[in-house]
């Protein structure tokens, strides 16, 4: 993970084993989030089309996760941004602000994919500390093991998690 200086972001840099075309389709699509990122949610792959990722699926309404993010763009297989808001526990942030991801997909020689995830966006104070925070440690112990497991072993078992401590891709 590094962060510049100059402009305050979020970046992990890893290999998948799976082919760009996978890994992008595994973001891309409903069914590919719920191998990984959710138990349910609804993509529409098209400018500010519907991202949203519903991490309690049978909750209201409102509360079932990311339920107002949008795609920002896109380009097959190699590219994909979105926007991304802040959890209940910061709900000024929550309710007015967003940040973007962006994520590279490269195809390595050996067949694999070399991914690059950013999330940009990011204000100066506290709350967006705090959502910094929580978003750099969601990220790199949780949805982003959960997609490399699903390559390796195969999709998340949403009613049994599996340990994904040894996919960390931070301490």
């Amino acid at each position: 993970m590094a962060q510049n200086p100059e402009e305050k972001l979020i970046e992990f840099v890893f290999l998948v084993n799976a082919s760009p075309q996978e890994v992008y389709n595994a973001w891309t699509t409903t069914e590919g989030i719920k191998t990984f990122f959710a138990p349910d949610g609804k993509i529409e792959l098209k400018m500010f089309g519907d991202y949203h990722i519903y991490f309690f699926p049978d909750a209201p309404e409102g509360s079932r996760g990311a339920e107002d993010e949008k795609v920002i763009s896109f380009e097959q297989n190699k590219m994909f941004s979105f926007t991304w808001g802040f959890p209940p526990m910061l709900p000024e942030l929550r309710a007015n602000q967003k940040t973007i991801v962006t994520i590279r997909f490269f195809e390595t020689e050996n067949g694999k994919t070399k991914m690059i995830f950013r999330q940009t966006g990011w204000g100066e104070s506290e709350d967006w500390q705090k959502g910094y925070n929580y978003f750099v440690s969601a990220w790199g112990k949780s949805v982003l093991p959960k997609l490399i497991y699903s390559f390796e072993v195969g999709p998340i078992d949403w009613s049994d998690l599996p340990d994904l401590s040894e996919y960390y891709l931070i301490e």
